[in-house]
This record gives C-alpha cells, structure tokens and sequence, in this order.
C-alpha cells in the first residue's frame, strides 16, 4: 500500500454517479427531438438573414458579395440539420424544403417562408395542437328500424 486510504463506498458512489450522468447523457442525445433540432438549424438560418440584410446597406461591392456569400453557407450549413429534424418530426418537411431551395432560388426570396418556419420553432406550438372538433354528426345507427 501505498498510505492511500481506499474507501470503496466512496468510489462505488462515484461511479453511481458517473454512471447515472452517462446515461442521461446517452438518452438525451438519442430523443434529440425534431424541434430542437429545427432551432438548432434555425440558428444557422437567423444568421444567414441577419447577413444577408447586412449585405444590403451601402458599402463596396466586394464586401457586399462577400456577406451574401457567408449567408448562403450559414443557409447550406442549415440544411443537413433540417433534414434530421424533418426525419425525427414530419413537421419540419417545409423548413427543410424551403432550405433546400437556397440552391436555386434567391435567399430574398425564402426570407418570409423561412422566418415564419423558424418563428415556428422557437413557439413550439405551431403543429402540437390538437384538430379541431369536427361539425360533422356520427353517422346515423344501421338497422335499428
């Protein structure tokens, strides 16, 4: 021995710990939600915007192209996490198409449909609402003549 004094509940306890942490660690990165996953390529699209209106404010032209450039990456950057997000939740098909389209239609264009999806994101009730209530009556008893 080395004068260390060894507990071994101590150690037990720590690896309980370490364990239960590792666990949940795993699970939450297995339930990485459609949802989150939108505000996460959300992010990459909020910036894109946010460079694209920068690029519209008078300065030399090189700049100017170099800001859009940077927003059309952070709007492609988008797309891989928006196609995940529409794997793990339907709901977010039309972020990802609308992404998808920066390829070939001018960022401008997406701005309004892509603001709306990622305002969606961020409220998280957009499509969690149940239907609603149906004004049609059930249908009438058969046979009871």
């Amino acid at each position: 021995m080395t004068g260390r004094c060894r507990r071994p509940g101590a150690v037990r306890a720590a690896l309980a710990v370490a364990a239960t942490l590792g666990v949940g660690v795993g699970l939450a990165a297995c339930s990485n939600s459609g949802t989150a996953l939108a505000q996460q390529a959300c992010g990459h699209v909020t910036r894109s915007i946010t460079l694209l209106h920068e690029s519209d404010v008078p300065a030399a032209a090189s700049r100017q192209a170099a800001l859009r450039q940077q927003a059309y990456v952070q709007l492609r950057d988008a797309l891989p996490i928006a196609a995940q997000a529409a794997w793990a939740d339907g709901q977010w098909q039309a972020l990802m198409t609308t992404v998808s389209e920066s390829n070939r239609v001018p960022e401008a264009t997406l701005v309004t449909a892509l603001s709306a999806q990622c305002a969606s994101a961020t409220t998280q009730s957009p499509f969690d609402q149940a239907p609603p209530s149906s004004s049609i009556p059930p249908p009438a008893p058969v046979g009871s003549s």
